[in-house]
Parts: structure tokens; sequence; C-alpha cells
């Protein structure tokens, strides 16, 4: 009788601890720390980054000093006049002739951020994934021989690269932006450290997906930066490192990749910005600078990359890529009065957009390389009337389609770059697509960064490799 009564007493702990464990594995939800994969959030830095300590230009190493008469200046992203084109008068090749004359190349840590050349030195915010820096390095145009380095200690994770802008410089200062939205100024000169900003800490930016490719601008004497959160543009005093106006965020727009462009409307001056959330201008000038003069939320795309192309009598083309497609719209003002006026908005498919590289206004016209999304002409180089961006005028053709490359003009050409290394020279015109020369330079991928020219160089890059082209005409 005890037998069978312990029998029972063990038989029913068993189907009582079955139970609960039926019930624990039926209610569990093995998924519930999972969160969706969206495009741009994979890797994406967490969102405690902000705690970090990082001492902003804390290192500096120099290896070698030159001396040179070189005086050619490539001095910010699109350059000097925000238009990528060079205004130099040095003769440039029409071909390859028995090859590409590559003066010096230098690895690079994993991005697309592309260097300024000033007076004969090479500029570029690199990220050292090893040492795990962000590193200014400036390197002789010439020879490619590095003379110093200025860094300071953040963790970046790979996220399709880390580094991705580009500096702004001028005759004693010169202004990065790193892909955690730290900002660094310095003596392009000596390498002195002058001042820093941690963007994330002291004005709550949100770092974009992909980070920081927003690339800074300087105006005069001052610094102009577009943080989000709880600042939507501010304006920083080059010499003091002091912010001397803010622009409220009350919308609470976020920091895109895209840059800001300067504008000037009725003799009033501003500066136009594509944040995550809407376009707007913003006064740069008189008792107004900072104040917002007009914005508008008609084009606003999650994920913003090109900046605005500022057009003739106050239109403003903007694109973006993901099937965002793009929107010409026109800007009025009246007696201090601004509105906004949408003239097109379309589908990539539909007339000229971009998904990555902002396109090019010459001689009336603008060209672009159109998305991957864009029907028969994906990806393509395209010539359109900027007036009419649905009226493409011409193509490149199926032969010779292009990824998410840079393109440029220098003497009368444009220099395209394809994501595999191939560079192709073509003629600048605004009447066909006029092929000169292609080559492979690199046998590399992703190469995206923006070009760089000065003294008869061309500055282009990888993913991973930068290399000096000497493209001057013999």
């Amino acid at each position: 009788m005890l037998k069978k009564y312990i029998d029972r007493i063990v038989l029913s702990l068993v189907i009582l601890i079955s139970v609960i464990a039926f019930i624990v594995w039926f209610t569990y939800n093995p998924v519930q720390d999972f969160t969706a994969s969206i495009p741009g959030l994979d890797n994406r830095p967490p969102r405690d980054a902000s705690s970090e300590i990082v001492n902003i230009g804390e290192r500096f190493d120099e290896y070698s000093t030159i001396s040179t008469i070189l005086t050619g200046k490539w001095t910010r992203f699109r350059g000097a006049d925000y238009d990528n084109i060079s205004k130099e008068n040095t003769p440039l090749i029409d071909n390859w002739g028995d090859g590409p004359k590559i003066e010096w190349e230098v690895e690079l840590g994993e991005g697309h951020a592309a260097p300024v050349i000033y007076n004969g030195k090479v500029y570029i915010l690199d990220y050292n994934e090893l040492r795990k820096r962000d590193a200014l390095r400036c390197f002789s145009l010439e020879t490619g021989v590095e003379l110093w380095r200025r860094s300071y200690n953040v963790h970046v994770k790979r996220n399709h690269g880390m580094s991705r802008t580009v500096p702004a410089i001028i005759e004693n200062y010169l202004v990065t932006m790193g892909p955690m939205c730290h900002v660094m100024c310095t003596d392009p000169n000596t390498g002195d450290f002058l001042w820093g900003i941690d963007l994330v800490k002291d004005y709550d930016t949100e770092i974009p997906f992909w980070y920081t490719g927003q690339c800074p601008m300087i105006d005069g004497n001052l610094a102009i930066f577009a943080p989000g959160g709880k600042a939507l543009m501010i304006a920083v005093d080059l010499a003091s490192g002091e912010v001397v106006w803010e622009t409220p965020n009350p919308d609470i727009w976020q920091m895109s990749h895209s840059s800001i462009m300067p504008m000037t409307l009725n003799n009033k001056k501003m500066y136009v910005y594509a944040a995550v959330g809407g376009i707007c201008g913003i006064s740069a000038e008189g008792d107004d600078k900072g104040k917002v003069l007009w914005k508008t939320t008609a084009f606003s795309p999650t994920v913003v990359a090109p900046s605005p192309v500022i057009l003739e009598n106050g239109n403003i083309y903007m694109t973006a890529g993901y099937g965002a497609g793009a929107i010409l719209f026109n800007v009025s003002e009246n007696n201090g009065a601004y509105s906004v006026k949408v003239i097109q908005q379309y589908k990539p498919k539909d007339g000229v957009a971009s998904e990555q590289q902002t396109p090019l206004l010459y001689n009336g016209r603008m060209f672009s390389i159109l998305p991957k999304d864009a029907a028969g002409m994906r990806n393509q180089f395209v010539c359109c009337d900027p007036n009419d961006c649905t009226n493409i005028l011409w193509t490149s053709g199926k032969e010779d389609r292009f990824g998410l490359g840079p393109y440029a003009i220098a003497d009368g050409k444009f220099f395209i770059l394809n994501d595999d290394g191939t560079l192709t020279i073509a003629k600048a015109s605004t009447e066909r697509f006029i092929l000169l020369d292609k080559a492979k330079i690199i046998d590399g991928m992703d190469a995206w960064g923006p070009l760089a020219f000065a003294d008869g160089y061309l500055i282009m890059r990888d993913s991973k490799t930068m290399v000096c082209l000497n493209v001057k005409k013999q």
C-alpha cells in the first residue's frame, strides 16, 4: 500500500511539473527582445552613446614637414563655390594615354570621407578602427607623405564604413565633424587644437543612420552646423569656439546626411538645410540672424543624403534615395514675408533624382546619376532642364551606367567615378554625352567619397584607399 501511495505522489508531481513546463513553454516569446531590421538601423549607435567621455583633439602626432610652392585650393564639400566645379585654369588630360598616372596612395579606415586641399596639403578626417580614433590626417599633395595627425578616442562600429564627411578650411582654421557628431577646429598650418563641440551632449543630436554625413560650413569668421535636437542650426565663432547664435527647433527636426547650402534671395542671404523632417531657410545676416525665414514639410523622407541645389529666381531642387524621388519648389519674398510653392514633385522613374550624390548645375543644365529605381534609365548619367526636372534631355545610355559614386567638372570635362573605382572622363557638354576615356584606378569597392581637384591633381578614394592622380595635360 505504501509503495502505491508513493507512486501516486511521484506521478502527481511529474504531471504537475509537466503542466507548469508546458505553460512556461507555451507563453514564452523567444523573440521578445528582437527588433525589426530596418534599413539604416543595423549597427546603429546605441541610445546611450552620448555617455561616452570623448576628449576631442586630445592626441597629436607629427611625422614630417614640407616646403611647397603649390597654391591650389579645394576648400570644402563641393569646392569653394559649392558647385563641384573646379575653377583652376590648369589644362587637364582628355584621355588616360598609357594609363592613369598615380602619384601616391594611402590606406584609410573604411569609409567615404573626402579631403580638402590647401596650398600643397591634403586634409582628411579618417577613422582608425584598430585604435578606435577619429583622426584628422594631413598629407603632402605632391608626395603623399603624412605630415601630422590630430586624433581622439571614440568608439564607432562599422556600418557601411565609419567616416563620411569633408572638412572645411580657410587660412588659419580647419573644421571637421566626426561620425559621432564631434566637431573639432584646428590650425591647419600647425595641427594645433583650437576648440571642440560634442553635438550629442550639448544639443541632444540624434546620430543619423550610417553616422554623420553633414559636412561643416565655414562662412566668414563663423562655422555653421545643423545639430537637430535642441537647435536646428548654430553658428560658432572660429576664433573663440563660442556659439554666436542658435536656431530654435520646436518641430524637433533631426540631423540628416545633407549639408547646408548658402542662398541669396532678393539680397537676403540665408542658409538652406534639408533636415529629417523638412527643408528650411535660415537667416545668415542682419538683426534676425538664426531666424527661420521659411520652411516646408512637402519633402521629408527619413533618409536624406544629397544637399539642396540652389537654382535661379528662388527655385530649389531637392532629392533623396530609397524611392523618395525629388521636389522642385520656389521660395518667394514680399515685404519680409516668405512663401513656398511646390512646382514639381515626383518619383525616381518620372524625372531626375539621386540617392547619394548632389546633382551638378552647369551652363543652365542640371546633371545627375539616376538611382537604381529609375526604371529603364537607372544608373545612367543624365542632363535635364532645371526648370522642368522631368524633362531629361539626354543620358549616357545603356552602355555607360554608373553607381553611387561622385562626379565633378574640371577644365571643361566631367570626371565620373563608378563604385568599382573606374574613372570616366567625358566632355562637359549640354548637348549630349561625349565619352572621352575611362580607366580602372582602384581595384576596390564603394568608391563613393567626393572628388577634390587642385594644382592639376585629382584626389579620389574607394572604401579603404585614397589615391592622388596627376591629371595635368603634358
